[in-house]
C-alpha cells in the first residue's frame, strides 16, 4: 500500500456519506446517520452560548458535556493556556517535573477536604477512576493486606469507559460488549431511585437511606477481609441525576469506616460548583477517603483528570526504600503544563468571582423552574441538585433509543428550539453553567415544555 504524495485515493464505502466526514470515527454516536446529515455542528462558543455552522445561536443548556461549569472560552483561561503554551509546551513528569504542576496540585488539594492532600494528575474522568481503583488496591498491598481485591459499584452507575470503570460501572448497555473481560471481584449495591417512593422530591429524597444497608449484606457474603473499596457517584449523573436519599452516604460512610473499606467517591460531574461546593462531599459533609475529579477543573478547556487521596493513603506508600517508585503507574500526559496552567486560572476565576457563592444563589432558582414541568406531557419525575438537573419522560411505545421521544425531544431542542441538553434512555438531561440568569433558566424550560407539548 502506497501513502503520501501520489497515493491512490480510498474509496468512499458509505455513498451517502460525504467522504469529509467518514476518517472521524465519533464517540457514542451513530455515525452514518450524523454524517449523512451532518447534524449539529458546532463552530464556536462564548458565556452560555454556542454557534453553528448554519449560524445559529444555540443557549447551551448542558454546558458542554456538564463541564463548562464556567460558561465558555472565559478570557482568563484562555490567556493561560497561551502563555504557557508559548513558555514550556510540555514537560514529562516521570522523574522529570515543571513547576505549574506542583502550582495547580498545591492550589487544587486546599480545595479540598481538609484530610486530602495529595492528588495524582492524569487526562479524564475514565482514567481518574481507574487510577482510583489501583490506588485501592496497591494502598491494601502496601498495608500488607492484599487479599483485600473485591471492589464494590452501584446499579446506574457510570465510572467512565475504561476496564476498571466498566466493571465497578452498573449500566448495562456500558458493560454488555464486554462482559466476559470485565475486573473480576465486582459487586454492585442496588441503586437509589424509587419513582413510588421519590417522584418529584425537591432535595434529597427523604425515602432509600435504608438502601445503603444492603452493603452489610455484601460484607457478610464476601467478608471484609476481602473488600477493598466502595465507588459511588454522590449524585449519578449520567444515569438520570440520581440525588442520594437523606442520610445515605452517611451511611456508606459509617459501614466502610466500620469494616476498613476505603470509600471513593467518583466526582467527575459534581466537583467544582456544579452543586455549588468544590465538592459534594463538602455539598453532603460526607468525607470519602478518595476523590475523582475531571470535566470542570479546567472548565474543559484542556483535557485534565484528578484522584485526590487522603494522607493515610499517600503515607502508606511512602514506605520502604527513598529511590524505589512507589506507585507503577501514570500517563505521558499527567500534569501536562497546559491543563495545570488551566486549573490554576479556573481556581482563580472560582476565587476572584465568587463561583460557588453564585451556584449556590442560582440553585434553588433552577430547581424550582424544573419542577414547573411537572404537569408537562409525558413527564414522570423531575430530579435536580444543584446544576443538575433529570426530566424523566414516558416513552410508551418507543422504546429504541435513537428514534425514542427522549430522542425526538432532544432533536426538536437542538433544531427547532435552539437548545442543546442530553438525553439517557427515558432521561432529559440539563446542567446549565454556573453563569446561567434567570432569563435562561426560563428560557430553557418554556422550550422544553413546548417541545413536550409537541412531540407524540
Amino acid at each position: 500500500m502506497v501513502f503520501g504524495i501520489g497515493a491512490k485515493k480510498k474509496k468512499n464505502k458509505h455513498k451517502d456519506v460525504p467522504k469529509e466526514l467518514e476518517a472521524f470515527w465519533m464517540p457514542f454516536t451513530p455515525q452514518r446517520d450524523y454524517k449523512k446529515n451532518r447534524l449539529r455542528t458546532l463552530v464556536s462558543a462564548e458565556g452560555m452560548y454556542y454557534k453553528t455552522d448554519d449560524g445559529r445561536t444555540m443557549l447551551d443548556g448542558c454546558s458542554g458535556f456538564g463541564c463548562t461549569n464556567f460558561g465558555h472560552n472565559h478570557p482568563k483561561i484562555t490567556e493561560a493556556i497561551q502563555r504557557q503554551a508559548a513558555q514550556l509546551d510540555f514537560a514529562p513528569n516521570f522523574q522529570f517535573s515543571s513547576p505549574v504542576a506542583f502550582e495547580a496540585a498545591d492550589r487544587l488539594c486546599k480545595a479540598m477536604p481538609e484530610h486530602i492532600n495529595h492528588v495524582f494528575f492524569s487526562n479524564s474522568g475514565s482514567e481518574a477512576v481507574d487510577t482510583a481503583l489501583k490506588i485501592a488496591l496497591a494502598y491494601w498491598r502496601a498495608r500488607g493486606k492484599s487479599e483485600k481485591t473485591r471492589m464494590i459499584g452501584r446499579l446506574r452507575s457510570y465510572h467512565g469507559v475504561n476496564f476498571g470503570g466498566i466493571s465497578v460501572g452498573g449500566i448495562s448497555y456500558m458493560r454488555k460488549n464486554y462482559a466476559s473481560s470485565l475486573i473480576p471481584g465486582c459487586d454492585h449495591l442496588p441503586h437509589t431511585h424509587n419513582l413510588d417512593h421519590q417522584a418529584f422530591s425537591k432535595g434529597q429524597p427523604k425515602w432509600g437511606a435504608h438502601l445503603a444497608d444492603e452493603l452489610e449484606n455484601m460484607i457478610y457474603l464476601h467478608s471484609a477481609e476481602n473488600i477493598a473499596c466502595v465507588i459511588v457517584e454522590p449524585v449519578a449523573g449520567s444515569t438520570g441525576t440520581l440525588v442520594p436519599p437523606v442520610g445515605y452516604l452517611e451511611r456508606l460512610r459509617e459501614i466502610c469506616t466500620k469494616h476498613d473499606i476505603l470509600l471513593i467517591f467518583d466526582e467527575v460531574i459534581t466537583a467544582w460548583a456544579r452543586l455549588g461546593y468544590a465538592t459534594a462531599a463538602e455539598k453532603f459533609n460526607v468525607m470519602p477517603d478518595i476523590i475523582t475529579s475531571a470535566k470542570g477543573i479546567t472548565n474543559a478547556t484542556v483535557p485534565l483528570g484528578a484522584t485526590f487521596v487522603s494522607d493515610k493513603i499517600y503515607d502508606a506508600f511512602m514506605q520502604g526504600p527513598e529511590n524505589n517508585i512507589e506507585f507503577l503507574h501514570g500517563y505521558t500526559y499527567s500534569g501536562h503544563p497546559l491543563s495545570c496552567a488551566a486549573a490554576l486560572a479556573t481556581q482563580e476565576l472560582i476565587d476572584e468571582d465568587g463561583m460557588y457563592q453564585k451556584a449556590q444563589a442560582i440553585a434553588p432558582v433552577w430547581e424550582d423552574a424544573l419542577h414547573t414541568l411537572k404537569d408537562a406531557p409525558y413527564v414522570v419525575d423531575v430530579r435536580a441538585c444543584g446544576l443538575m438537573g433529570g426530566v424523566q419522560i414516558d416513552l410508551g411505545d418507543r422504546p429504541d433509543d435513537q428514534k425514542s421521544r427522549a430522542a425526538e425531544v432532544f432533536n426538536k431542542m437542538f433544531f427547532e428550539q435552539d437548545i442543546t441538553m442530553r438525553y439517557t434512555v427515558d432521561v432529559l438531561g440539563l446542567y446549565p453553567s454556573v453563569i446561567v440568569n434567570e432569563d435562561e433558566i426560563g428560557t430553557i424550560v418554556d422550550r422544553l415544555r413546548k417541545v413536550l407539548n409537541e412531540v407524540d
